[in-house]
């Protein structure tokens, strides 16, 4: 394991994320091939490409969900997964100072991992009160105004198994908010949705983005990412093949397996999906 030890912070300008050289490895698969990425403050950045290029994994790298292997990843100023010795070294974390971290980053996946035997509500104020020891009937009303920005304050007593696909991820985006995150990643959100509660749930994530919080997600909304993104960001075979505006990347590829990716997604109409 190797972990450059230098990052320079500290200025309103510092990216909220830096990928130097990351790198990381499945037993003998190369999943991540040395990604280097900026994601400033309010920034909305979608990853893009092939499954299997390794988007899922940066993200949960991010997330400390997997330990890099080599390079440099940090968000907000703070290396993740490690802290500087006394002796001005790095370390690796201890499993509560990886917990501690991850309060900052929230992550909504594509399977909504809501608690079932847990109503709307109750999923919402689970980790304010249990991780952040926030007063139980403060959590309460702040989950209840998350669940109306989500337009679900109707189904706040509402149980999983009671709700749509969309209306569960859009529960899972309340949960992820209710943390206070600096930074919240998405996993493909809309991939386990059936077509007509797509919408939904791309509509909430725009208000979000709208609203400047920093995101970065993985999709293969195209159409989503040209409208949404400040960066969108291409990745195959573990690396970053290509990154700039949407307005670049989707409409004028420079990079011919960008260009191969676009047309595969693109249907009979010409439009990417």
């Amino acid at each position: 394991m190797t972990v450059q030890p230098s990052f320079e912070a500290g200025t309103t300008l510092a990216p909220m994320v830096v990928a130097r050289g990351v790198e990381k490895s499945f037993g003998a698969v190369r999943v991540l091939r040395g990604i280097d990425l900026d994601v400033m403050p309010g920034q909305v950045v979608c990853l893009i490409g092939p499954s299997g290029s390794g988007k899922t994994t940066f993200l949960r790298c991010i997330n400390l969900l997997e330990k890099i292997d080599r390079g440099l990843l940090a968000v907000d100023g703070r290396h993740i997964g490690y802290r500087v010795g006394r002796d001005g070294r790095l370390c690796e974390m201890t499993e509560r100072e990886i917990c501690r971290q991850r309060r900052d980053i929230g992550m909504v996946f594509q399977r909504f991992n809501l608690f079932q035997h847990m109503t709307a509500l109750e999923n919402v104020i689970e980790g304010p009160v249990g991780v952040l020891g926030e007063n139980r009937r403060e959590a309460t009303a702040r989950a209840r105004e998350l669940l109306k920005r989500v337009g679900l304050e109707h189904k706040a007593d509402s149980f999983p198994a009671e709700l749509s696909g969309g209306q569960q991820q859009r529960v899972a985006i309340a949960r992820a908010l209710a943390m206070r995150p600096k930074l919240i990643l998405f996993d493909e959100p809309t991939s386990a949705l059936d077509p007509e509660l797509v919408g939904e749930v791309l509509d909430v994530m725009r208000t979000l983005a709208h609203s400047g919080m920093t995101m970065v997600i993985v999709t293969h909304e195209i159409a989503f990412a040209r409208d949404i993104a400040d960066l969108v960001v291409f990745m195959d075979e573990g690396q970053v093949v290509e990154s700039g505006p949407p307005a670049e990347v989707l409409a004028n590829p420079r990079q011919e397996r960008t260009r191969k990716f676009l047309l595969s997604v693109r249907g009979e109409d010409g439009h990417a999906r």
